[in-house]
């Protein structure tokens, strides 16, 4: 057998590289999972974070009709699993006006708004920012937020501000110092990135092929690939209106996941993060902002991991073990950190593109097509296809005899 890695050397952020297109002829048999691993390739340096190719406008959610007398609430969207329907509000609150009790008489109207509206939803969530400073899901935290139960309604609608501390499913920005705003990329992952040399990248694509599979100096590349049985892993949780659909759909089919959470979500959506720890689910860590981790300080990218560690280990009472960096690039001092850190660096075979939102068929055949023995599969819990196709991809697995858990699980196999 053999097999060409591709090396297409770029910028490095150092030196330029001679040859820019090398290829490594491994001549010797190699036993490896049915589709070849996803290949790291070089960093390419960029001013830009790139689209990727592809990717189209996402579904565009539902919308419960608002109140025109109360523009403070933005919208009110739904979205349905095939099971439950969840709705999530947004609500935008001047400064002047910002203080507790009108934080909490925009929850109650939206909430009420939204289940006397559409009486079939099981869960309506709430984010509530200041108007000037509202940066999205990458911007400043929220004043508050909260997910209502149907069955909790009534209690919820009783609550009094002294209460708010007492519910468990609202959270409260305390106004306490957090790490330096940073901005979160949108670069989606369309594989594997290392920024360093050639004598690095070699290092690194060595390490990736290993035949056993499973955890190799601080790096996990892929599972046994003798085992019948994959990890299944999300990204960029928790959020609100998706995560709730997502766990419902995993309770049903009875199937652990991982999660890669970015610290400031769990943060502002604990509860969500505490939902994941009950139903059997494992935490991981996805840096604080979701940031680009290739040219930052150590001490930068150590303050990026060991907070959001921390933050997590406070809210799910689960030590971090896996890390995955945003986008998949990374260097040696990306490692080294982690390492540090105690953090065992996760990767991926199977990255269906989710986030291209090519559509739930596009989507359930990418799943399908590259499902293999040892295979990480990377999705995200806020893309509304991949909720939607995860019960006939589950149902494919089966079918084929593979077994779907979580990275922990996956290892036991080997």
């Amino acid at each position: 057998m053999v097999l060409g890695v591709p090396l297409a050397l770029a910028q490095s952020g150092t030196k330029p590289v001679a040859k820019q297109v090398q290829t490594i002829n491994l001549t010797q048999p190699v036993l490896r999972p049915a589709q070849p691993i996803n290949p790291i390739r070089p960093e390419i340096s960029t001013a830009m974070q790139p689209r990727a190719p592809g990717q189209n406008n996402p579904q565009a959610l539902n919308r419960i009709p608002t109140n025109s007398s109360i523009p403070e609430i933005k919208k009110i969207e739904y979205a349905s699993n095939g099971f439950i329907e969840v709705a999530h509000a947004l609500i935008l609150i001047p400064r002047e006006d910002d203080n507790r009790e009108r934080e909490l008489a925009f929850a109650f109207a939206s909430v009420q708004r939204a289940f006397k509206q559409r009486p079939a939803l099981e869960e309506v969530d709430f984010s509530i920012f200041q108007k000037e400073s509202y940066g999205g899901a990458g911007g400043p935290l929220p004043r508050m937020t909260g997910s209502i139960l149907k069955t909790q309604l009534s209690e919820f609608l009783r609550l009094q501000v002294t209460d708010l501390k007492r519910f468990e499913r609202i959270w409260l920005n305390d106004d306490r110092k957090r790490p330096t705003l940073r901005q979160a990329t949108t670069e989606q992952e369309t594989g594997l990135k290392y920024s360093g040399d050639l004598s690095g990248l070699k290092k690194q694509q060595s390490k990736q092929l290993q035949l056993e599979g499973g955890i190799n100096e601080g790096l996990l590349f892929h599972g046994s690939p003798t085992q019948p049985i994959v990890a299944l892993t999300f990204d960029d949780a928790p959020h609100p209106l998706y995560t709730p659909l997502l766990l419902d759909i995993l309770r049903r089919t009875h199937v652990r996941a991982t999660f890669f959470c970015i610290g400031r979500n769990a943060v502002a959506y604990p509860y969500f993060v505490r939902d994941m720890v009950k139903a059997g689910h494992e935490i991981a860590n996805h840096t604080y902002h979701h940031v680009r981790l290739i040219g930052l300080s150590p001490s930068v990218i150590k303050e990026e991991l060991e907070t959001t560690s921390k933050i997590l280990k406070s809210i799910s009472g689960q030590t971090m073990k896996y890390f995955r960096p945003p986008g998949g690039r990374y260097s040696s001092q990306v490692l080294q950190s982690a390492f540090e850190e105690g953090l065992t660096t996760a990767f991926w075979t199977d990255d269906p593109a989710d986030f291209r939102n090519a559509g739930e068929k596009t989507l359930e055949r990418n799943l399908v097509k590259h499902l293999q023995f040892g295979g990480i599969i990377l999705l995200h819990d806020n893309v509304l296809d991949s909720i939607q196709v995860l019960p006939q991809f589950l149902n494919a697995a089966l079918k084929r005899g593979i077994q779907v858990d979580h990275i922990s699980g996956m290892l036991e196999a080997i």
